[in-house]
Order: structure tokens, then C-alpha cells, then sequence
């Protein structure tokens, strides 16, 4: 966490990396937050690539009627790779002294956050951050916002698969995103009453899988619903049920949800968060206060310095897959 001293007259947003539900609600929070505190706001589109091009527009409380409801997010993202680079963020300083910017709210994930450490640590640009992120990947926060809707997305999905699998009695093999993080399989598969849930720390084992499914199918089960995180890239569930039927000679049908679970209007868990937190973002700038994340743990807010949110690994709850486990027999 660091502190500052300069009166604040105008702040920038943006959102950056991924989409994820509930982006919008939390640009809603800080613009409408920051015009209460008679603070010029301003729009930076596409994320660091609108920094770069100097793709800046003005926001109003009006701006942000009807957008809570929205998926997405209403000045668009993208992924800047040249931000990585020490001279590309000198360039976008300029543009943020061009248009003299006083202090930035960051919304997006991990990458994003680190472009955001990088801005405070080599231009003292005055910056705080909203987790926005499907994944549920960073470190310092129970929820990011748009995991919750992301869960349940998939879980939608998952619910009507599962009532082909019982029909057909066969096995499932759902794909959820996640790439490196298993929240979304490990939330989607407890809910979903999963027999197995493969994430990306090698949690189980095709043999394993199988034992749990010839369990089941002797205490009388005759479908079951395995889920798995994408990991690096998608299709890891035709690996897996090729491997499985290797195995077991079990024939599993493989359903992929992929990016419908970045879509879509927000759950009252994710706008909630959203708002509470893009109004904190706001507040604690007003109050000297920059560097930091804004989280939530145990239902309270706190603040988060970017170099531990980016600098540690937040890992999986392993007695939540145990949990369904249990349960699945």
C-alpha cells in the first residue's frame, strides 16, 4: 500500500484483460462515485491499448444508465502485450499527462494489475484496482467479480447435461474455462453434483475417475458428470475422455462450454460486489491511498498492495473437491 498527497481533480477508468459479468456494474460505482466526490472522470477504451493510442473520452453519471445489467464491458478490453515494456508505458504516461489525468482505477485481473504496479512503481501514477476476473485467480480476495455468474453459467449448462447423461445412462465430460485456475471446475462440479473434478494442480487421475464411476455404478448410479478447468488451451476434455475409454473402455461424450461463461448479465452476487468495491476504489484514492487492490475476505473489503495481489499464488480449496466427492456416491 502507498500513500500520496495530491489533490485529485480528474481520474481515469478502465477496464483491462479478460471480460467478465459485472465489469460494467463497477464502472458504474467508480464513475458515479468519483462525479459525487466533483471529480472529473474520463473513459480509457480497450484497456492499455486505448493508453497507448490515446483512445480517451469523457464519462458522465449519465453514461452509466442501464449498464449494471450488462455483460461485458462498455469500453471494451483487450490484451496489450506491449505494456510489458518499460518505453510503451512511458508512452502511455504521456497520454495520461496529455489529458491530465491525476490518478487511474484499473478493473480487470492479474496482468492487468501488474501493468498497474508497473504505472505506480516507474511514473508514480496514482492507481487502485476492481478484480475483475471469471477465474477467481488472485490472490487477497475470497471473489473476483464475475466468477459468481461465470459458476453459474456453467452450472445451467451442467443441469441439462446432466439430464441427457441420466437418460442415455452414459458418462459426461463438462469443460469449464479456468486455464491455470480450478475455482470455476471446483464451484461448477460441488454444485453440480460432479463424480470427479479434474483442475489444473493435477488433483486426480483418469484411474482414479474410473474407480469413483465403478463405485458408483455398483451402489446402482447409472450416468455420471465429470468436470474439468480448460487448462492451457481449450479441448483437454477429448484428451481426457480418449484416456478413459483407453482405460475403462467407458464411452464419454465431452460437452465444452467455453465462452458463454464470459457473457451474459450479471448475478445479484457479482453486481453487488461490483459496486461495493469500484465505490471503495474511488473512496480510497480520495483518501491518499494508491497501489492497492480492493478484495473482499469474509465479507468485508480491504486493501490489497498490487505487488502482494500479482506476487502470490491463491490456491484451490482441496476440501471442496473432497466435499463432492463425498457426496457424489
Amino acid at each position: 500500500m502507498a500513500q500520496f498527497t495530491k489533490q485529485l481533480k480528474k481520474i481515469a477508468v478502465y477496464t483491462s484483460g479478460g471480460d467478465a459479468p459485472g465489469m460494467n456494474a463497477a464502472l458504474r460505482a467508480v464513475v458515479r462515485t468519483a462525479r459525487g466526490h466533483q471529480l472529473e472522470v474520463l473513459g480509457i477504451l480497450q484497456g492499455y491499448i486505448g493508453m497507448l493510442e490515446d483512445i480517451v473520452k469523457p464519462l458522465s453519471v449519465r453514461d452509466m444508465a442501464n449498464i449494471i445489467q450488462r455483460g461485458g464491458t462498455i469500453l471494451k478490453t483487450g490484451r496489450c502485450p506491449e505494456f510489458q515494456k518499460a518505453e510503451f508505458r512511458a508512452k502511455a504516461v504521456e497520454t495520461l499527462k496529455k489529458h491530465e489525468i491525476d490518478a487511474l482505477v484499473c478493473i480487470g485481473g492479474d496482468g492487468s494489475f501488474r501493468g498497474a504496479l508497473s504505472l505506480w512503481k516507474e511514473h508514480q501514477i496514482p492507481i487502485t484496482g476492481v478484480p475483475g476476473t471469471i477465474d477467481n485467480d488472485i490472490f487477497g480476495t475470497d471473489l473476483t467479480v464475475g466468477f459468481d455468474t461465470a459458476v453459474n453459467t456453467a452450472l445451467f449448462a451442467i443441469d441439462k447435461i446432466r439430464d441427457t447423461a441420466d437418460s442415455h445412462d452414459r458418462v459426461f465430460i463438462v469443460e469449464v474455462m479456468g486455464r491455470n485456475s480450478g475455482f470455476i471446475a471446483t464451484y461448477a462440479g460441488l454444485a453440480g453434483g460432479a463424480e470427479e473434478i479434474f483442475t489444473s494442480d493435477g488433483n486426480t487421475t483418469v484411474d482414479k475417475a474410473v474407480d469413483r464411476i465403478r463405485e458408483a455404478q455398483k451402489n446402482g448410479k447409472r450416468s455420471s458428470i465429470i468436470i474439468t478447468s480448460e487448462g492451457q488451451k481449450p479441448g483437454r476434455a477429448y484428451d481426457l475422455a480418449e484416456s478413459l475409454r483407453k482405460k475403462s473402455g467407458l464411452d464419454a461424450k465431452v460437452a465444452i462450454l467455453g465462452h458463454q461463461q464470459r457473457g451474459g448479465a450479471p448475478t445479484a452476487t457479482d453486481r453487488i460486489l461490483a459496486s461495493r468495491m469500484g465505490a471503495m476504489a474511488v473512496d480510497g484514492l480520495m483518501n491518499g491511498v494508491c497501489n492497492v487492490m480492493i478484495g473482499i475476505e469474509k465479507g468485508s473489503l480491504v486493501q490489497v498492495p498490487f505487488d502482494v495481489a500479482t506476487g502470490t499464488e491463491k490456491k484451490n480449496d482441496p476440501e471442496l473437491i473432497s466435499l463432492s466427492y463425498r457426496l457424489a456416491k
